[in-house]
């Protein structure tokens, strides 16, 4: 059974671009450009002071019109950067 990491801290960092940190201290950059690009729900924050205004809600980041991005999704991704940078 996959245990469910939580995200534990989230850090502006610039642009649409936010460092979370998660339960476990996998840490990564994250660029949520691609689903503001792409899913509706997140037009809203291309407005980097809409983005800055996320809040974590016990699992992950959220912002105030709804949007947020499943805390598995966002370890997929730590995890493969993580990769990358070891390799």
């Amino acid at each position: 059974m996959n245990e469910v990491r939580v995200v534990t801290s989230a850090v502006y960092v610039s642009d649409h671009i936010l460092r979370i940190t998660f339960d476990d201290s996998v840490s990564a950059e994250i660029d949520f450009s691609p689903w503001i690009q792409k899913f509706p729900i997140f037009k809203p924050l291309a407005d980097i002071e809409i983005f800055k205004s996320f809040s974590l809600d016990g699992w992950t980041v959220v912002w105030e019109n709804g949007a947020d991005v499943a805390p598995e999704k966002l370890y997929e991704i730590a995890l493969a950067q993580s990769k990358l940078i070891a390799a």
